[in-house]
C-alpha cells in the first residue's frame, strides 16, 4: 500500500492515498500478486528465464491493462544493491525530470520512492509490491530506490520512443519550498 508524504502531512489511508494521487493528476491501483509467483519474487535476483516465468504468471494483468488502456508492451526491472552499476542506473532517474510518454509501473515485490512536484508542490509517494502507478507524460518527478534497496517492477508502454529523461530545474516549478 503506498504512502504518501507531504511536508505536513503523512497519508496512508487507501482511499485517501487515492483520492490525493488522483486529484494531482495520477492514476494509482492497488494489485495483488498471485501467491503462485511468492518464491520466485522472494529471490533477490531474477535470471532472464525467471523475468519471463514472472511475466507469463503476471499476462492476465497485461491483458487487462491493454484493454483498459492501450498498452502494446511490457518488461520486468529487477533492482537490487548488487546489480552491476546500480549507482549510475540510479542517478539518471533521481533528478527532478519528465518523459514525454507516460511512466507505468506495477511494484510486484520490493520498494520505493517516487518523488514528485505537482502544483508547486513537492511530495513522496512510497510504493511497495502490489502498488500500480501511472504518471502522466511531462509530470515533473524522480525516483529511488529506499533503504531497502530492492525493487521490482513490471513497466508498461504504448510507445517507448518517450523514455528519455528530460532534466527540469526545480527551482522553476517549486512553489514554497
Amino acid at each position: 500500500m503506498a504512502t504518501i508524504v507531504r511536508k505536513q502531512e503523512t497519508i496512508q489511508d487507501k482511499d485517501q492515498v487515492k483520492a490525493f494521487l488522483t486529484k494531482k493528476g495520477l492514476v494509482y491501483e492497488s494489485y495483488k500478486t498471485p501467491e503462485s509467483l511468492d518464491l520466485i519474487l522472494g529471490q533477490k535476483g531474477l535470471s532472464d528465464a525467471e523475468k519471463e516465468e514472472v511475466l507469463s504468471g503476471l499476462e492476465y494483468r497485461f491483458d487487462q491493462l491493454k484493454k483498459e488502456h492501450g498498452y502494446k508492451a511490457n518488461d520486468l526491472v529487477v533492482l537490487h544493491d548488487e546489480v552491476p552499476g546500480i549507482s549510475e542506473m540510479l542517478a539518471k532517474f533521481d533528478k527532478l525530470h519528465i518523459h514525454t510518454d507516460e511512466e507505468v509501473r506495477y511494484i510486484i515485490d520490493g520498494s520505493g520512492i517516487f518523488g514528485f512536484i505537482i502544483d508547486g508542490e513537492r511530495f513522496e509517494v512510497h510504493v511497495g509490491k502490489g502498488d500500480f502507478i501511472s504518471i502522466p507524460a511531462n509530470t515533473n518527478h524522480w525516483f529511488t530506490l529506499d533503504k531497502n534497496l530492492r525493487i521490482k517492477a513490471v513497466r508498461y508502454f504504448k510507445d517507448n520512443s518517450g523514455w528519455t529523461p528530460v532534466y527540469v530545474d526545480e527551482s522553476k516549478v517549486l512553489i514554497n519550498a
